[in-house]
């Protein structure tokens, strides 16, 4: 099962991936988890403690690594790199495991026919489709805000992605670029994910303004989830009221992809 999640900047991507991660781990599934974000934030919302936090570092800002692997520094211009590195090693070396989930951050993500070539950026493009084509019970991908990475065609080979929304216009809008370009790249399994849901019509607005994708479930507003952040523990622990809703997504997902699988 391989599960990309999106939406625009600040909507609970994050808090939605930890929770996911964790209900399939409780169940005795292998997850990898895949923070994609240039700025990392998934081992606090899982609720890593501080000595495996300390030893996570995003891939892309692995200099040394980047240049045993293409033979070039990163930022360098010019000149002759490898372009297909060997990365085959990288998520079981890099990552760090709590509570049954593998967690790998990989920093920034730029991996276009277009724009920058670098060494960087092929060592992260080769790393992410290796993820892609790994055999991982559960592959969670927490991808960073906008819809960029949909442009370069990052995620075609996903079983689908989550939208995350919350109940405005304005997040509802970027979901709606979102498909846009996901369906460009034949990703058509789309499903809307409203957090931060205050009550009934809310969770009314987001159904009849989907922009076309079914939507999967509510997370209900809880102030926990700030109290959980600043605590540093998990939000799967500390907010019963989302991790039953995650519970509930994650019933309906195995589903989904059991079709799919057929």
């Amino acid at each position: 099962m391989k599960i990309a999640i999106t939406g625009k900047g600040g909507v609970g991507k994050t808090t939605l991936t930890a929770l996911l991660a964790q209900v399939w781990a409780d169940r005795k599934r292998e997850v990898l988890a895949v923070d994609a974000d240039p700025s990392p934030c998934l081992a606090g919302a899982l609720g890593f403690p501080s000595e495996l936090r300390a030893g996570l570092r995003p891939v892309a800002e692995m200099d040394d690594l980047i240049y045993e692997r293409t033979g070039a520094r990163p930022g360098q211009v010019g000149g002759f790199f490898t372009i297909n590195p060997r990365v085959d090693d990288i998520p079981e070396r890099f990552s760090a495991l709590h509570r049954g989930v593998r967690l790998l951050e990989m920093g920034a993500v730029d991996t276009g026919g277009s724009g920058c070539i670098c060494p960087e950026s092929a060592m992260l493009k080769t790393l992410f489709t290796h993820l892609l084509f790994r055999k991982d019970d559960v592959l969670l991908l927490d991808m960073y805000a906008g819809v960029e990475h949909l442009g370069r065609a990052t995620v075609d080979f996903v079983d689908l992605m989550l939208v995350v929304v919350e109940p405005t216009r304005r997040s509802l809008g970027t979901a709606a670029q979102i498909r846009k370009l996901a369906n460009d790249i034949g990703l058509q399994r789309l499903l809307l994910v409203g957090n931060k849901v205050r009550n009934p019509d809310e969770a009314d607005f987001l159904a009849k303004e989907s922009p076309g994708m079914p939507v999967l479930g509510i997370l209900p507003h809880d102030p926990l989830v700030q109290e959980a952040d600043r605590l540093g523990v998990a939000v799967y622990d500390y907010v019963p009221s989302l991790r039953k809703a995650a519970e509930g997504m994650a019933d309906l997902l195995e589903q989904e992809t059991a079709l799919i699988e057929r």
